[in-house]
């Protein structure tokens, strides 16, 4: 079993030096929240799937999990300081504000982790809006002995494919900051699918497996780093 302490001091840290103004009571367990987004692109679809992967966090892990369910959250409200952990994901279109963009790099800069699962048709949205963020780097593909594939479970051939779209194999990609990758953007698997109930995709119970699998890993690598 891993030791999770330095995950809950990330965590705690994370939230008291975060500069949000909200006046919000907040919980300091762990929450993955959905980032909201403008352009057209349904960043809200499948909201079961972020409340499945925090139960099986509570299931398989020793993570101070809050109460499963989807929480939302808006790049231009203070409430994003409070998640040191977003997931984005859609099929369409994204388009950041520049004030977003400048808010968005804030929040990585000071310590968030945005977790980025292509749903099939937001790449090229996604890949330009990112690079409003990053204009100073290009996204890198991770190797597969990257951390992020061996943090909790091992993945020693990088990420799992849990669904066909056009016959490519899986990618991960990433931005980093100071070192510290911070924007993890898994391409052609669909891992946030596989979080979903069975009955929205019909993914068999081992493609769900590896999918939990693979993003325990990834927020455990989140709050690690």
């Amino acid at each position: 079993m891993k030791c999770y302490k330095k995950l809950l001091v990330t965590l705690f840290v994370f939230l008291i030096t975060s500069g949000s103004d909200s006046q919000t009571q907040f919980s300091s367990a762990f929450r993955i929240a959905r980032l909201k987004y403008s352009g057209g692109g349904d960043w809200y679809n499948d909201p079961s799937a972020e409340v499945n992967m925090m139960n099986y966090l509570r299931q398989h892990t020793v993570i101070d999990v809050d109460e499963p369910k989807f929480y939302t959250v808006d790049i231009a409200s203070d409430e994003i300081f409070n998640y040191p952990f977003i997931v984005i994901t859609g099929h369409g279109n994204i388009s950041f504000s520049e004030s977003e963009v400048r808010r968005l790099r804030t929040y990585l800069e000071r310590g968030g982790f945005l977790f980025a699962d292509d749903d099939y048709g937001m790449d090229k949205a996604f890949r330009r809006e990112m690079g409003k963020v990053f204009p100073d780097q290009k996204m890198q593909e991770l190797p597969f002995n990257h951390e992020i594939y061996s943090s909790h479970f091992n993945f020693p051939s990088g990420l799992p494919k849990i669904h066909e779209h056009d016959a490519k194999p899986p990618q991960g990609f990433g931005y980093f900051l100071n070192g510290r990758l911070c924007v993890f953007y898994t391409y052609e698997t669909n891992i946030t699918d596989g979080w979903a109930d069975p009955r929205e995709h019909d993914d068999p119970p081992e493609k769900r497996e590896e999918a939990f699998k693979m993003g325990t890993n990834i927020i455990v690598y989140a709050l690690s780093n």
